[in-house]
């Protein structure tokens, strides 16, 4: 948590000591799982986008949620293209590498 522009006596800035705990914790960049929500219905298309959401990222996987399997078939047959996608979006500092697919019914 060295910070180049940081006195050694003042104190970090808390978004800073956040954003390196979350990483040691494989948590993305602060505001990153909001980027890919923002951007999910662009992305997969209102009727898809009306059965699935992104439920969250860690360690580089990317969830999703749908509910109904053959929404989670769709997405699964778009996996290459999601991940480049989201890569994208969080960037080198949070790359995702592939998605995980949860289905729940009623969500």
């Amino acid at each position: 948590m060295n910070d180049p522009g940081r006195r050694g006596d003042d104190p970090a800035r808390l978004r800073d000591t956040l954003a390196a705990v979350g990483g040691e914790l494989g948590l993305p960049r602060p505001g990153a799982v909001e980027a890919l929500r923002a951007a999910w219905l662009d992305v997969v298309g209102a009727d898809v986008a009306a059965h699935t959401g992104i439920r969250g990222l860690r360690d580089g996987v990317l969830t999703v949620v749908v509910d109904a399997a053959p929404w989670a078939t769709q997405l699964r047959y778009r996996e290459r293209e999601l991940v480049r996608w989201a890569s994208e979006i969080t960037g080198a500092a949070a790359p995702v590498a592939s998605l995980r697919l949860r289905v729940e019914p009623g969500r």
